[in-house]
């Protein structure tokens, strides 16, 4: 919790190619060292791959990648009585697009392919037929909540 104020959001401007902002947000958490350009180029080169591969509209295919990697509970630790608790809890929307993004970077950052903008096509046509890394990690999250959910109610 903040002391002073709460830190206000800021606007973030949709990216110039599609007019999205869910692609700008994805953009900039793929940025490394502040180089946007290099990230731009291979996300915008991913989606011509996709384009290719697929004959589907690529936005199209990227945002339901982000819906069906985006999970819905989490584990949290909780203390109750000198015992550690893995409580099942709900993840607050910004939260769950942020997981989204970050499994499929850190995913494609890990694939075997040749450059990243093969990587993040791949792990986007992964997601977006259910299969792949960040699809796991999003079921092993949920697996996680399901097994804990004698501790719910420990939530507050």
């Amino acid at each position: 919790m903040p002391r002073r104020r709460v830190a206000e959001k800021r606007e973030i401007l949709p990216d110039p190619k599609y007019g999205s902002k869910l692609v700008t947000k994805f953009l900039n958490m793929m940025l490394e060292d502040g180089k946007k350009s290099i990230a731009e180029k291979a996300f915008y080169d991913s989606l011509e791959v996709i384009k290719k591969k697929t004959d589907n509209d690529p936005l199209k295919v990227f945002k339901t990648a982000i819906d069906n990697v985006k999970p819905m509970l989490e584990v949290k630790p909780r203390r109750v009585g000198g015992a550690t608790y893995q409580v099942p809890v709900e993840i607050r929307p910004q939260r769950r697009m942020s997981l989204a993004f970050r499994w499929i970077i850190n995913f494609a950052r890990a694939r075997a392919e040749k450059t990243m903008s093969a990587k993040l096509a791949g792990e986007f046509l992964d997601a977006f037929n259910n299969t792949g890394s960040s699809i796991k990690k999003k079921e092993d999250t949920h697996r996680m909540a399901e097994a804990n959910k004698a501790f719910a109610h420990y939530r507050w």
